[in-house]
């Protein structure tokens, strides 16, 4: 009979072990008598005679499920691709390995990358800096390493009384690049202000004739200056155009 012995140095049992082990278990010894006597852990017995009582060998069986299309080194490839360009869609991954003779579908790729920790998530907008900022930005952190925490409270405050918040000597002036700009139309008497109307595209002769029709009329009854009241334009040459006003 066989022992211990001869498994050597593999964790993986001999195949003369094996059915030695199925021999005694149907000659009538338990489990645990054979664990005894062969040394080895009686979840293994156990195994092996399983597997023998349905499959009628104590071969290895080959796995189950459907083999997989992407080798080890494929799968390693293909996570450096992604981690050097996150940008690259499930798609694209799938149409270069189609290109070179390897077919996968989104979903196989998509598992992978999970696996090695990669998620597909929404990019993070952040403020557009050129090389110029990004050079700036440690020196100006170097140059003010020593500055309290005082300096880098964000705002300012300023001693005024109620109703005089906009005051320009009470008003930090700010600049904002990068936002887009709209063009408006408007008008405003001396107790207060009319119409708001955005002006798409170029304005024309034509559009600005429109717009007189559509918002000075009903600006000039809702401020009330009266009958007797007098528009004000510079000389764009749109506005000089003839305006007549019933």
């Amino acid at each position: 009979m066989p022992t211990n012995a001869t498994m050597g140095k593999s964790k993986e049992l001999s195949m003369d072990l094996k059915k030695g082990i199925v021999d005694l278990n149907t000659s009538g010894k338990s489990l645990g008598v054979i664990s005894k006597q062969l040394q080895v852990p009686r979840a293994t017995l156990q195994k092996i005679v399983c597997k023998y009582k349905v499959h009628g060998t104590v071969l290895s069986l080959p796995p189950s499920g459907r083999k997989c299309k992407l080798s080890p080194a494929a799968e390693r490839k293909l996570v450096r691709r992604v981690k050097s360009q996150p940008r690259t869609t499930k798609k694209q991954i799938c149409q270069e390995l189609e290109a070179v003779g390897t077919q996968v579908s989104v979903s196989t790729v998509k598992r992978v990358l999970h696996i090695h920790g990669l998620r597909s998530c929404r990019a993070r907008r952040t403020p557009l800096l050129q090389k110029q900022h990004l050079k700036a930005r440690p020196k100006f952190a170097a140059d003010h390493m020593d500055k309290d925490k005082t300096f880098w409270r964000r705002g300012q405050y300023v001693w005024r009384r109620k109703g005089e918040a906009f005051n320009p000597k009470n008003t930090m002036p700010t600049v904002k690049h990068g936002g887009g700009s709209i063009m408006l139309w408007g008008c405003f008497a001396a107790n207060g202000t009319g119409a708001l109307q955005r002006v798409n595209g170029i304005i024309k002769k034509e559009d600005y004739l429109q717009n007189f029709q559509d918002n000075l009329k009903s600006s000039a009854r809702r401020l009330g200056p009266g009958r007797s009241w007098m528009f004000q334009q510079d000389n764009d040459p749109k506005h000089t155009s003839k305006v007549v006003m019933e």
